[in-house]
C-alpha cells in the first residue's frame, strides 16, 4: 500500500475509495475464502470455475474477490455472495455441482440454493 504523506493525499484516497465502491453497487459481489484452509479444500479451483461459468453464462456485471478466513474452516470452499439491493449469503461446501446450481437458481432467478450457512454476526 502507498503510503500517504499529506492531508490532500488522504483525501485524494478516500474519493478513490469512494468511486470504487459505487461503481460496485450495481455488480455482483462474489467473494472467494483463500485462507490456508480454503485453499486447501479446493477454492482456487471453485474461482476458477465460477469465474468460467460467469463467462458462459454471458453474466459481465460481477466483481471477484479472494478474501482471508471467514471462520468457516469446517466448511470450505466457501463463498459470499452479494446481489445487487441484497444482503450477502455465504454458502459452504461449496463444489461445481453447487456453482453451477447458484449460478442457474440464485444469481439468474434470485431464487435461494439450499446450502447457506446462517449469518452469526450482525453489521455495525
Amino acid at each position: 500500500m502507498k503510503k500517504i504523506n499529506s492531508y490532500d493525499e488522504l483525501i485524494k484516497h478516500k474519493k478513490e475509495i469512494e468511486k470504487n465502491k459505487r461503481s460496485e453497487l450495481n455488480k455482483i459481489i462474489i467473494k472467494i475464502s483463500l485462507a490456508t484452509c480454503g485453499i486447501a479444500a479446493g477454492g482456487s479451483h471453485i474461482k476458477d470455475y465460477i469465474i468460467k461459468r460467469l463467462e458462459e453464462e454471458n453474466i459481465k456485471e460481477y466483481i471477484i474477490k479472494d478474501v482471508g478466513c471467514m471462520g468457516y474452516c469446517y466448511l470450505e470452499p466457501t463463498i459470499e455472495i452479494t446481489l445487487p439491493g441484497y444482503q450477502p449469503v455465504v454458502y459452504g461446501n461449496v463444489d461445481e455441482h453447487k456453482i453451477d446450481e447458484i449460478i442457474e437458481k440464485y444469481l439468474i432467478n434470485h431464487e435461494i440454493v439450499d446450502g447457506i450457512i446462517p449469518i452469526n454476526y450482525e453489521t455495525i
